[in-house]
């Protein structure tokens, strides 16, 4: 199982980037997917994920209205895009994947088994 992420860059404040995360090596259909990021000297938090089959959504608060995130058709690729972005916006971003037997959003990272290397965003003021 690989999940590559991409899409990370230096943007100025109010700018837009669009991450993008492929998965391969299974079939994803039963599998939810997340963002997360990490700031310098801060902990892993939750950013967006996407649930299995239908597609619920959820963002966190911090970035709720500013970034979407989508699935792709095939359902083995989750997209971010990221509107309107803050300094405080800057971090390493990561895709993760978990199996999930229910349709629903998994925000805790403690429950994603794959995940991706990470794309750095970094937003300038």
């Amino acid at each position: 199982v690989q999940l590559q992420a991409s899409g990370g860059g230096l943007v100025q404040a109010g700018g837009s980037l669009r991450l993008t995360c492929a998965a391969s090596g299974r079939n994803f259909n039963n599998y939810a997917m997340g963002w997360f990021r990490q700031a310098p000297g801060k902990e892993r938090e939750f950013v967006a994920g996407v649930s299995r089959s239908v597609s619920i959504t959820r963002c966190a608060e911090s970035v709720k209205g500013r970034f979407t995130i989508s699935r792709g058709a095939t359902r083995n690729t989750v997209s971010l895009q990221m509107d309107n972005l803050k300094p405080e916006d800057t971090a390493l971003y990561s895709c993760a994947a978990s199996y999930s037997a229910t349709v629903q959003v998994i925000t805790d990272p403690g429950r994603y088994e794959h995940w991706g290397q990470g794309t750095l965003v970094t937003v300038s003021s």
